[in-house]
């Protein structure tokens, strides 16, 4: 079998930890991004010689540059691309600023555009991109006091999902959006102190990593709900 390599942003923690960790296990090839050192040093150690990893900030061109310049060093050509990475602040509408919804656009809507636009000449024809959108962000859902800015954020990363699938298709890369209910999370823990989560981040990580590696054979430009329960 083919060892695919998969890049995947916010690997330091959480979803994105265990997402690396199953595709590594799989066989294939992760190539690890986030702004923590001692993190991904830690997420590395799970997998020697299956998880690559690059600390950088994809609010910043800066980071961006740095892992085109980290695949084009190495030869790297992706067969897929997680968009994880994630930021939450859990605010009444009213009392969020300019700078906190800024903040939340750029980790959740403005730094996957940028990643994606940046990575297209480096992934290979038959390659899979998955953005990690929240239900928050799923049209119908139930909504939630202080999420505004968070689930406005992740309701673009759903439509860009399904407007990239058509804009990538001359390049045969399929692009969907899976939008995830309650995950026991660090992130969930911040937004609904106290809420336990039926799904551990563990079962999820390598759901995602499963759906990543085989479910493009089957969907392109589809927005999932992936949900047993709210919170979403």
């Amino acid at each position: 079998m083919k060892n695919r390599y998969i890049l995947v942003t916010g690997a330091s923690r959480g979803i994105g930890f265990e997402i690396a960790k199953s595709i590594a296990d799989s066989g294939n090839t992760v190539v690890a991004t986030a702004r923590s050192v001692d993190a991904l040093e830690n997420l590395k150690s799970h997998s020697p010689g299956r998880i690559e990893t690059i600390t950088a900030d994809l609010t910043d061109s800066s980071g961006t540059k740095s892992i085109a310049e980290f695949l084009n060093r190495n030869k790297i050509k992706l067969d897929g691309l997680i968009h994880n990475a994630g930021f939450l602040i859990n605010k009444p509408f009213t009392d969020l600023s300019d700078t906190d919804w800024q903040k939340m656009l750029d980790v959740n809507l403005i730094g996957p555009v940028r990643l994606t636009r940046t990575l297209i000449p480096f992934m290979n024809s038959g390659s899979h991109i998955v953005m990690i959108s929240s239900m928050g962000g799923y049209q119908g859902s139930s909504k939630f006091p202080g999420l505004s800015g968070y689930s406005t954020a992740k309701g673009g990363v759903s439509i860009l999902s399904e407007c990239l699938s058509v804009e990538l298709s001359d390049y045969n890369i399929s692009v969907n959006c899976l939008c995830l209910g309650a995950v026991q999370t660090e992130m969930l823990e911040e937004a609904f102190p106290g809420f336990k989560a039926p799904v551990s981040a563990e079962e999820m990580g390598g759901y995602i990593a499963g759906f990543t590696l085989e479910a493009h054979q089957f969907y392109n430009g589809k927005i999932l709900p992936v949900a047993l329960a709210d919170p979403g």
